[in-house]
């Protein structure tokens, strides 16, 4: 894993949010994006050289939605950039951790995605990024 990718926090109204990080961080969003499978509208920051996504539900059996209903709004996971994500899944599933999608999928940010199961990775959820090229 090179580096924290982004992390991302899921958000009941993501317009509200925009404006209440827009004022924490001193700087407008610079992305919006919609992601129709996962059923989620994103929105990015730029933090110095870090970056947050905001996650909002598009539809009440999304992922975002689900956890919302669960755990409420807050931090939802931590993202890592790797240069091979297939390479990587076969890496971590060799060490023990449980895969949610052993194919990545189309993520937000010209992402190509997959996530671990916080179960495997003391209770967060972990997601690889690799740079769509």
């Amino acid at each position: 894993m090179n580096k924290i990718e982004h992390i991302g926090i899921a958000v009941k109204d993501l317009e509200a949010s925009n404006l209440v990080f827009k004022k924490l961080f001193g700087a407008p969003h610079y992305k919006l994006e919609e992601v129709a499978s996962e059923g989620v509208k994103t929105s990015f920051f730029k933090v110095g050289p870090n970056k947050i996504e905001l996650l909002e539900a598009t539809r009440e059996d999304s992922p975002i939605a689900k956890y919302i209903e669960r755990k409420g709004e807050g931090i939802h996971h931590i993202a890592f950039e790797v240069e091979d994500i297939a390479k990587e899944i076969e890496r971590l599933k060799g060490e023990g951790f449980i895969v949610l999608n052993e194919t990545p999928k189309k993520g937000a940010d010209n992402k190509l995605v997959a996530f671990l199961h916080p179960k495997s990775s003391n209770g967060v959820l972990v997601e690889l990024c690799q740079e769509v090229k």
